[in-house]
C-alpha cells in the first residue's frame, strides 16, 4: 500500500507563486511516474503536470511556462512550483502515484484571491 502526504497549498493573490511537495512512502515497486492532479468545484478532475521515473514530463497546456514539476527519486518526492498564479487556478491540488495501480494524496487546497 502506498501513502502519499501532500502540503504546501493555501491562499495567494493573483501573480504569486507557491510550492506543493509529496513524500511517498510504503509499498514503493516499480513506479512508473508521480504527477499532479486539480479539481475545481463543480469540474472534473484534471491532470496538471506529471513526471516519469525516465524524467519525461509533461503539462496541462493551461499551466505550461507558469508551473515546473521536478522529483527527487532518493525521497520518493515531487513538486510542483507554480508561479504566476490565476484565480482559475484554484482548486484541490491531488499528488498521484502510478505503479501497478494509482494511489491518490488526500488533497491540499489552493486559492488564489483576485
Amino acid at each position: 500500500q502506498v501513502q502519499l502526504v501532500e502540503s504546501g497549498g493555501g491562499l495567494v493573490q493573483t501573480g504569486g507563486s507557491l510550492r506543493l511537495s509529496c513524500a511517498a512512502s510504503g509499498s514503493l515497486f516499480s513506479i512508473k511516474a508521480m504527477g499532479w492532479y486539480r479539481q475545481a468545484p463543480g469540474k472534473q478532475r484534471e491532470l496538471v503536470a506529471a513526471i516519469t521515473s525516465g524524467g519525461v514530463i509533461s503539462y496541462a497546456d493551461s499551466v505550461k511556462g507558469r508551473f515546473t514539476i521536478s522529483r527527487d527519486n532518493d525521497k520518493n518526492s515531487v513538486y510542483l512550483q507554480m508561479n504566476s498564479l490565476k484565480p482559475e487556478d484554484t482548486a484541490v491540488y491531488y499528488c498521484a502515484l502510478w505503479a501497478s495501480d494509482l494511489s491518490w494524496g488526500q488533497g491540499t487546497q489552493v486559492t488564489v484571491s483576485s
